[in-house]
């Protein structure tokens, strides 16, 4: 750590998850090293993700490297370590949640759960189901649960969603309201990776990429678990650095070409992911570069602009300069 305090010990042990699993992912993902990064502040901010990507960008191997790094002895019975939805306009709610089913032996119906009951679970052109199973998609995400015959069911506490949207085939979609958009931790737009990366990928042929992670250590369910508490208790957040957000979301709010602005709750949910980042980089508090780096992923997809506006990340940067340029005067070490 950088900045030694009485909780190093266990966010020693947080870090040391978060670089396991980073390992394992840039073993199986090249050339994505920025993305990595955001799905691993997710999962440890127990957040969700939006990807908007284009075919064959790697969100499928990205997911399922994440759901193969957990230890398959931790995966309780009924729980899946990986599990991908394709989302169709005629998918119904309980395709994904599950369904009460009839058992002779017992006379009785059982619940058979869904694919929604995963540690890791990629929702696949989210966008193009209809709203009734996004609608069952918000109560998953939202409260970890789901709902089937007026009967709630737990899912996993690890529970964490990938999704995609193709930002180019819009034709046949149902856009995400904002309340389902809210949901979402981050927001990445997924470009095509560099040559260098490319042709890296193609000399590993024909060897199946998720090999190259085999022979590193794996991380148990409750190692993930307790460096979510680790980090939540044990990275430090100034009052400068929950100004300099709050001042943020109002300066946002209040920029003329915004109709609707950042919620409160996508305040309380930058926390846990600026807490996140910061131990990724070894770090026991958050700091201005945390908010700089993350303030876009954020921010941009809570955002309902003017018309005209086709980059909503330039309203986004605009309004955090001179926020940062106020917390650039005050320390944030804790």
């Amino acid at each position: 750590m950088q900045n030694p305090s009485a909780n190093a010990p266990a966010l020693e042990q947080a870090y040391d998850v978060a670089s396991r699993l980073k390992r394992r992912l840039e073993a199986v993902v090249r050339g994505r090293e920025q993305v990595i990064d955001l799905v691993l502040i997710a999962l440890l901010a127990d957040g969700h993700v939006l990807l908007e990507d284009y075919p064959g960008s790697g969100k499928t191997t990205l997911a399922r490297a994440l759901g193969d790094s957990i230890d398959p002895h931790d995966v309780a019975q009924g729980i899946a370590a990986f599990r991908r939805i394709q989302f169709t306009p005629d998918l119904l709610p309980s395709d994904i949640t599950g369904t009460n089913v009839f058992d002779v032996a017992t006379n009785s119906f059982v619940f058979r759960p869904g694919p929604l009951f995963a540690h890791v679970v990629l929702a696949d052109e989210i966008n193009r189901t209809s709203p009734k199973v996004q609608s069952a998609m918000l109560e998953a995400m939202g409260e970890k649960q789901v709902t089937s015959d007026n009967v709630s069911h737990k899912l996993d506490e690890l529970f964490f969603v990938i999704a995609t949207q193709n930002p180019v085939d819009l034709a046949g979609t149902y856009p995400l309201p904002s309340p389902q958009l809210d949901r979402f931790l981050f927001k990445i737009r997924m470009t095509h990776i560099a040559k260098s990366a490319e042709l890296e990928i193609l000399a590993g042929y024909p060897t199946p990429s998720l090999e190259r992670a085999e022979t590193l250590p794996l991380v148990h369910r409750s190692e993930i678990l307790e460096a979510r508490r680790s980090i939540r208790s044990g990275i430090a957040i100034v009052p400068a650095v929950r100004e300099a957000m709050v001042d943020l979301a109002r300066a946002l709010r209040e920029d003329p070409r915004v109709l609707q602005g950042a919620s409160t709750r996508s305040l309380v949910l930058a926390m846990s992911a600026l807490q996140a980042r910061a131990i990724l980089n070894h770090r026991d508090y958050v700091s201005p570069e945390d908010i700089s780096v993350l303030a876009t992923p954020i921010f941009e997809h809570r955002l309902d602009c003017r018309a005209g506006i086709d980059d909503v990340g330039v309203v986004v940067r605009e309004a955090l300069g001179p926020v940062m340029d106020r917390l650039a005067r005050v320390s944030t070490r804790g």
